[in-house]
């Protein structure tokens, strides 16, 4: 195990441990108790802004819709696995096909619940599903094998996705972007931070899709197709104005087919496409290997619509052992800047 592994874990461990030891709920806030066999969503609709849900250790068979600001739903540990049930609740998160859904509505988002320290796995389409929140909290959750996203949320702002596991997703492992329904320019995350997530075997480790103030740091992202996604097209305002940070991100070599607006993915690292003013810096990023038009270690792509990447600013990386280079740009966008990386290789020469 590397000192990488070692360190995750132990910090992974001791924010469990804090969870749990963490003081009891503030008078007047209830702490609802769940058991295997027994209904999380009962429990959740009994809860009022404020309370707990804690479930005990086993695997629940059902999927949750969560509605109730200031509502945590957590696990003793995660040990705690929630799967498809054998009939389809009669209940929107499990209409789509989802595990947990955290959801608010048109005219107020729904505030401050906090899903932490369990497993969704199995999902047709997405182990844990936001829309309309307002810091939403995801942290110490493990999302695997679920059909589309691991962990995703739309139309929301000051989230916070920390110390969380995708892994074997058939999309994206943590998915965030302003929205999928329709075509709008970026949206304000309003400093929204996906940090320290562990993202494997996903088509796409984590992608952030026309959405600006933001951050994505200290992630460890590997096996993917694809490590990590910044995505803008033609709409304005334009997707960027964030930062991708002191992320590890290797060896994200698998092989994903093309779709409508990509084309296969296979070894690459951080790709920028219709982007603008985003930070990459500090990165580690190595042995991302492939023969797609977005392989590379850093790569620079304008979008499926034509859309230029500008004033992106690639600084201070550690890149080693990417192909077909260090660092790929392609896109003919202005005023993009490389500064201070240390690689071996780029296209078109000189970038190092």
């Amino acid at each position: 195990m590397t000192k990488r592994n070692i360190a995750y874990l132990a910090c992974a461990a001791a924010v469990i441990g804090a969870g749990l030891g963490a003081a009891p709920p503030t008078a007047g806030h209830t702490v609802h108790v769940v058991h295997p066999g027994e209904s999380i969503q009962k429990a959740v609709d009994a809860a009022k802004p404020g309370d707990s849900v804690l479930l005990r250790r086993g695997t629940y068979r059902e999927s949750v819709n969560v509605s109730t600001p200031g509502l945590t739903l957590r696990g003793v540990d995660r040990g705690v696995v929630i799967k498809p049930g054998a009939k389809r609740a009669a209940n929107s998160c499990a209409a789509g096909g989802n595990g947990i859904c955290v959801v608010g509505t048109k005219d107020r988002r729904v505030a401050g619940v906090t899903i932490a320290s369990l497993k969704v796995t199995g999902f047709a389409k997405n182990g844990l599903y936001s829309a309309r929140t307002d810091g939403l909290n995801v942290r110490n959750v493990t999302a695997v094998k679920n059909g589309v996203w691991g962990i995703a949320q739309e139309g929301s702002v000051r989230g916070v996705f920390r110390w969380n596991t995708a892994r074997d997703n058939g999309d994206a492992g943590l998915f965030l972007a302003n929205t999928v329904t329709a075509e709008q320019g970026a949206a304000n995350a309003r400093g929204t931070v996906v940090e320290h997530n562990r993202l494997e075997g996903n088509r796409i480790g984590v992608t952030v899709r026309r959405l600006r103030n933001l951050s994505v740091a200290g992630n460890d992202v590997t096996g993917n197709c694809a490590g990590v996604f910044v995505v803008g097209d033609e709409n304005k305002p334009r997707a960027g104005d964030l930062s991708v940070r002191d992320n590890h991100i290797a060896r994200n070599n698998e092989y994903c087919p093309k779709t409508e607006r990509l084309p296969f993915l296979q070894g690459s690292g951080i790709v920028l496409t219709g982007a603008e003013r985003t930070l990459v810096i500090g990165n580690e990023i190595t042995d991302n290997v492939g023969k797609s038009p977005l392989s590379g270690g850093i790569v620079l792509f304008k979008s499926m619509v034509g859309v230029t990447s500008e004033r992106n600013r690639i600084s201070d990386n550690r890149l080693e052992g990417n192909a077909p280079a260090d660092l790929v740009n392609t896109d003919t966008g202005k005023g993009n800047t490389f500064e201070g990386n240390s690689c071996g290789a780029s296209r078109p020469a000189g970038l190092c």
